[in-house]
Formats: C-alpha cells, structure tokens, sequence
C-alpha cells in the first residue's frame, strides 16, 4: 500500500464502515423508538402496502362493530319493552276476567275498568317510550325493520325486523277504547287479551332471535378484528428484545469503529519517521 499524505485508503474504509454502523444503529433506535419494524414505506414497500391495506380493513370493522352494538341495543330496548307488555297483558287479563262475574255491583265494575284502562294506558305509553338513538321498532313508525351494515366492504348487511304492537293493530288486536263496564264487553276484551297475548309473545321470540343473530355476528367481527390485528402484529412490530441485543452490539462496533479510524488518521504520522536523521 502507497503511504501518502494526500490519501488515507485506511481512513476512508474505516470512515464508511464507521458511517454504515451510525445508520444501523438509526435504524435500530426507530425500531425502538416507534415499536415498529416496518414504520413507513421506505422500510418495505410491500409489507407496508398489504399492512395499510389489513389497517383499513380494522378501521371499516370498527365502523360495523359500532353499527351491531347500535342494533343489539335498539333490539334490547325493544326487548325490555315487549316483555314489560306481555306481564301488562297477563294482568288485563285477570282484570277482564274478573269482571266478567255478572254479580259484580257497579262500583266493583268500574273499579275494575279504571285499573283495566291505567294499564292499557301504560302499554301505550311503553311502546312510544321503546325508543333508543331515534330508533323505535315497536311503535309501527319503522317498516320492515332496520338494516345494519355487516361485513367490511358494506356489500352486506343484516336485519333487526320491526314488531308493530300499536293498540288496535295486527300484534295487539285490543282496541284502545276497550272497556270492562258490561260482561259483554269484558268478555270480547279477554278474547282479544288473549289473542295479543299469544301474538306479542310470538313477536318477541321473533325480536329475541333477531337480536341473537345480531349479537353472534357481531361476535364473530370483533373476533375478525382482532385477528386482523395480530396480523398487521406480525408484519410491521418489532421483535424488542432482538432489538436491544442488535443496538449493544452496534454500540460495540460503533466504538470499535472510532478506534479504528482514530488509528487509520494517524497512520501519515509514520511518514515523519521515514525523513527523521
């Protein structure tokens, strides 16, 4: 090798090995920093593609995760409601009966008819008060039901069916001016007690088995979520421990280099010997 004053050959290879093991340990410490392997596109651009792509995939499952729950809480609204109805049923039904007792003496009879009335005005009031974030499927001002997005790419969607158990209509067939103040009358209303009993036990088993679907399927994209998750996980987070062993071991080298160059920039001073008498 030449000794020259004007090239160093030794500098310059310890000066870019010094330089690549700087850029390593930035390199490391980004990792470190961010928790990440794979923290931008420059790092690997097919892995941070597909990544980006998983990312915006959990993001849209956020969105349906969101839109089920909504659906499971309007259907167990809708739930509660219907079944407070049932028990208000069964009990204008032991009123009913009771007055069809042709005994009874006008007092008792209109005793009976103000308690039958209190609680149909109650069942009323429950239907309009069935109501959660604007969503009512009880009181016959949704029809058909609700639709709730169901997948990520929203090409499907599942639905909570509406129960209509207005007064007077097809579920509840008692009419709203329903009255107990003749046997006649408290005769037909226990037939039609009857016949709205059996109906809105039979829509909410319908509601029930709605709001099961909606609570598995929302399982199941919470399970899709997170499985996602992990996946991105794999892709782009960094192994911690692998880092921290790779970073003290570039310290090392890091010294070693600066050594190494130290020596090497002193080399031109052998050439003082060479012209010493």
């Amino acid at each position: 090798m030449t000794m020259s004053v004007h090239t160093n050959t030794g500098a310059m290879i310890a000066l870019q090995n010094l330089n690549k093991t700087s850029y390593e340990m930035q390199d490391v410490q980004n990792r470190i920093n961010t928790g990440l392997k794979i923290s931008g596109a420059k790092d690997n651009s097919a892995i941070y593609a597909v990544a980006q792509g998983m990312r915006s995939d959990i993001g849209a499952l956020d969105a349906v995760k969101n839109g089920l729950d909504r659906a499971s809480t309007i259907g167990d609204v809708a739930l509660a409601a219907g079944e407070s109805i049932s028990d208000l049923l069964v009990e204008m039904r032991e009123k009913a009966t009771a007055a069809m007792d042709p005994s009874l003496d006008a007092f008792s009879r209109q005793a009976y008819d103000s308690d039958f009335k209190a609680l149909l005005d109650q069942v009323q009031v429950i239907i309009q008060n069935a109501e959660f974030d604007g969503a009512n499927i009880l009181n016959g001002s949704i029809t058909g039901g609700i639709e709730f997005l169901a997948d990520a790419d929203a090409a499907r969607t599942v639905t909570l069916k509406s129960q209509d158990l207005s007064v007077g209509g097809t579920i509840i067939t008692l009419a709203a001016t329903a009255s107990l103040t003749s046997v006649t009358l408290a005769t037909a209303a226990v037939t039609a007690i009857k016949t709205s009993l059996e109906n809105v036990n039979q829509a909410l088993a319908n509601l029930g088995s709605d709001v099961k679907k909606l609570e598995a399927h929302s399982g199941f994209v919470d399970k899709l979520r997170d499985s996602l998750t992990e996946g991105v996980g794999n892709l782009v987070d960094a192994d911690l421990a692998r880092e921290s062993a790779r970073l003290q071991a570039l310290q090392v080298k890091q010294q070693l280099g600066v050594q190494a160059l130290s020596i090497a920039n002193s080399q031109p001073q052998t050439i003082l010997s060479l012209f010493q008498g």
